[in-house]
């Protein structure tokens, strides 16, 4: 099959797939080369896969069984390959495009990777193509939602898509709502307020799996979060699905809102209904201000993040050392309790020298306190000791 525009041959993971060549597409620095392309592919995004990769393994092998796996956005389809030539355990995944070059582009690659026997392509509005496979018995383990933006729209076909007991993971590229730079826009697509704190890619997250969480309970459907990530331009959640209300309404026991002052760094959680939100900061006498609702549950799952990096080296990924990083990251702090303090952010309000993490995460652990690094943030602690410590001690360290 021919293309009409320039491509080339790129090899990633176990597999090798036709792609727009990006650099023909590109006039200018500045411009976006993957969304100038007739087919949509993102090379940044190849940690992104590989994570996924990861996770759909360490998912098949909890549940110890054959999977069926979509990926209604697919662009060139090379996310869909590599689950069907890397992960064991996939009896079949569904790849589909609503643009006809694309989804001709992935059947291509399908037939490049000798693959036609397990791996379909269709050419659909995405929400249609779930929609088809929302009745009982046709449904899909994984639902991978991959767009270049909100999810937002298809997450309730790819609910109802999802079989009990199923894994959904989203992505969201459109940080500017998430991380409080448009806290109305948040509210109109999220259903939460964002709020630009030094945590805002957190916040972001956690109103994501909030808009999933109250999303599935209107269908009756509690989820559980196992694993979620900040990286570059996207935030990213794993999910995994539990058919009943009784699940239903545990999920929505995660709901609440986080409370932060801007004055002195304090930040509490609060499930009540935001009426019953305290209004003025406990330590310094100032203006809170709410973001949310959002999920107050955990974020990732320690288990879940462990069984991950265990499949590291088992997998043909192209950047090991970043993914295991990252992994190693999370495995730190998945214990830890919502938020983050950003030491840089408290040595720039009172004119401090950054003193190095370190000290800093051994100081309030010997205070008695909880205390992680965080992938959310280079010079970020996640730790339960009140803003009025970690002021006093990054105040010492940086003497």
């Amino acid at each position: 099959m021919t293309f009409d525009f320039p491509t080339e041959i790129i090899e990633e993971g176990g597999v090798r797939f036709l792609a727009p060549r990006l650099g023909a597409f590109k006039r200018a620095t500045w411009e976006y080369a993957p969304s100038k392309a007739p087919v949509f592919y993102n090379p940044v995004m190849e940690s992104n896969r590989d994570l996924t990769v990861l996770a759909v393994q360490a998912y098949q092998k909890t549940i110890k069984r054959e999977i069926v796996v979509c990926e209604p956005l697919t662009g060139c389809g090379v996310r869909g390959i590599r689950f069907a030539k890397e992960v064991e355990g996939v009896q079949r995944v569904i790849l589909n495009d609503i643009h006809p070059i694309a989804a001709n582009m992935a059947r291509h690659n399908v037939e490049l990777n000798q693959l036609s026997d397990r791996v379909l392509v269709f050419n659909e509005d995405a929400n249609l193509l779930l929609n088809r496979y929302a009745a009982p018995r046709k449904r899909f383990d994984f639902v991978d939602i991959d767009p270049f933006g909100t999810p937002v729209v298809y997450m309730d076909s790819a609910l109802r898509a999802l079989r009990d007991g199923g894994l959904i993971a989203l992505t969201a590229t459109d940080m500017a709502p998430l991380c409080g730079v448009y806290p109305k826009v948040s509210l109109r697509k999220y259903g939460g307020r964002s709020l630009r704190t030094e945590y805002c890619h957190e916040l972001a997250v956690r109103l994501l799996a909030g808009c999933l969480a109250s999303t599935a309970a209107r269908y009756e459907i509690g989820v559980r979060l196992l694993f979620s990530h900040s990286t570059d331009h996207y935030i990213r959640v794993y999910a995994m699905t539990g058919y009943g209300a009784r699940k239903a309404n545990e999920t929505m026991g995660n709901m609440g809102y986080i409370v932060h002052c801007f004055h002195c760094f304090h930040r509490e959680t609060c499930k009540e209904p935001l009426l019953s939100v305290p209004g003025t900061c406990r330590e310094c006498g100032s203006q809170l201000k709410a973001a949310g609702p959002l999920w107050l549950g955990k974020i990732f799952d320690s288990k879940f993040s462990s069984s991950m990096k265990e499949e590291v080296a088992d997998k043909p990924l192209g950047n090991d050392r970043k993914v295991l990083h990252l992994l190693s990251n999370i495995e730190e702090e998945c214990d830890g309790p919502p938020t983050y303090y950003v030491i840089s952010r408290i040595c720039d309000k009172f004119n401090l020298r950054v003193p190095p993490l370190r000290d800093i995460l051994a100081e309030i652990k010997g205070a008695g306190f909880k205390a992680s690094l965080t992938h959310f943030n280079n010079l970020g602690l996640r730790t339960d000791a009140p803003a009025s410590l970690m002021t006093e001690v990054v105040k010492g360290s940086s003497k």
